[in-house]
């Protein structure tokens, strides 16, 4: 059976971007703006539950990011996803895509013998398509990105379609390997009725105690349990993680400033399609032409 593991993030709306965006010291100031489950990371989910219904395959869905990511979890199981975890730790607080990279690799590595990593192309706070690849990179597996369609699907390889910009490149490569996935690749199913039933009260522990009482004792924690209701959060020290490595520690990149930007167009002038008008429309291209060039 493959085990897939699916990169997944919680991202802030960007059609809704305030003047409180950025902090002081140039993150983001995620607790002031609406969150999302990246749009490229659930094509990259679509993906895994693709192959999963093709061959036998485990999906393993792993967000990094506070506990309020817990509702992008949420989601993935009730996509279809089998196992979710948190990787949430204050020092991770500031992590740019280095950071990131390292945390993500070292999760992977912990959950071991994987097969298969997806990721979306991007994540719309960002727009870098760093994370994936250097994921690749440092848990030494080879990699195709921009990928636009998976056209062959079996236990020893994947034939996929990438775009080459000029041209579309089908590859066929075996596993291991981390793909990162484009919009282009499919459309999200929605969720399940009966997961969103099995999985409406699924939490971390700490968010879980409120409800289900002392987690050494009660009988509803062997019930959460049971039915995969306890997400389990993976911190620095339960990683093994150069702390050197994490957060705004390590992170060499800065952001200085965001600006919103509004396009506006100019005066907007109709002309019929009568010959008159097309005559004067014709004589104004040439007046500004000739204004422009002055």
């Amino acid at each position: 059976m493959k085990k897939i593991i699916v990169l997944a993030k919680q991202v802030p709306d960007t059609a809704n971007i305030t003047g409180q965006a950025m902090k002081a010291d140039g993150t983001v100031n995620r607790a002031a703006l609406p969150t999302v489950f990246n749009p490229d990371d659930l094509n990259a989910m679509e993906t895994a539950l693709r192959i999963k219904d093709a061959i036998r395959a485990e999906v393993i869905v792993i967000t990094m990011g506070p506990p309020a990511a817990v509702a992008i979890l949420k989601d993935a199981l009730y996509m279809g996803a089998d196992r979710v975890i948190l990787i949430s730790d204050r020092k991770f607080a500031g992590a740019d895509t280095l950071a990131t990279s390292y945390v993500l690799a070292e999760a992977i590595k912990k959950i071991g013998a994987v097969d298969l990593v997806l990721a979306g192309r991007q994540a719309i706070d960002g727009d870098t398509a760093q994370v994936g690849p250097q994921v690749a990179e440092k848990i030494g597996f080879n990699q195709v990105t921009y990928i636009t369609d998976i056209e062959t699907i079996t236990e020893d390889y994947l034939v996929v379609a990438r775009d080459g910009e000029l041209q579309t490149e089908r590859i066929k490569t075996p596993f291991p390997v981390l793909l990162t996935i484009t919009d282009e690749t499919n459309t999200p199913r929605y969720p399940n009725c009966l997961n969103m039933l099995k999985y409406f009260r699924a939490g971390t522990a700490s968010q879980l105690e409120a409800t289900l009482g002392d987690i050494t004792g009660d009988n509803d924690w062997e019930t959460a349990r049971a039915h995969n209701q306890v997400i389990p959060v993976w911190k620095a020290e339960d990683l093994g993680l150069d702390l050197n490595r994490c957060g705004i520690k390590g992170s060499p990149t800065r952001v200085h400033k965001i600006e919103n930007i509004t396009l506006t167009g100019g005066d907007l002038e109709l002309y019929n399609t009568d010959p008159m008008a097309i005559k004067q429309l014709v004589l104004d291209l040439r007046k500004d032409y000739a204004e422009v060039n002055e």
